[in-house]
């Protein structure tokens, strides 16, 4: 297990809560850090679940990623 290997699989799953956390709350940190305003022109409020399901999927699979080590 590598060091480094680890600080990247945490920090994807922090940023999988902040995923979470973005459907839900809204401040400056979430709202730079939204998915769906990435990749959709005109994000809106009906764009937002999209963070939730990213945010879930990035988040389970870095935790996967770690207990599988």
């Amino acid at each position: 297990m590598n060091s480094m290997d680890t600080l990247v699989t945490v920090v994807g799953i922090i940023y999988g809560f902040v995923l979470i956390l973005a459907t839900f709350a809204r401040n400056n940190i979430t709202e730079a850090m939204r998915i769906d305003a990435l990749f959709i022109p005109q994000p809106t409020e009906s764009t937002r679940p999209l963070n939730l399901v990213v945010g879930l999927l990035v988040a389970g699979y870095g935790i996967y990623s770690l207990s599988s080590r």
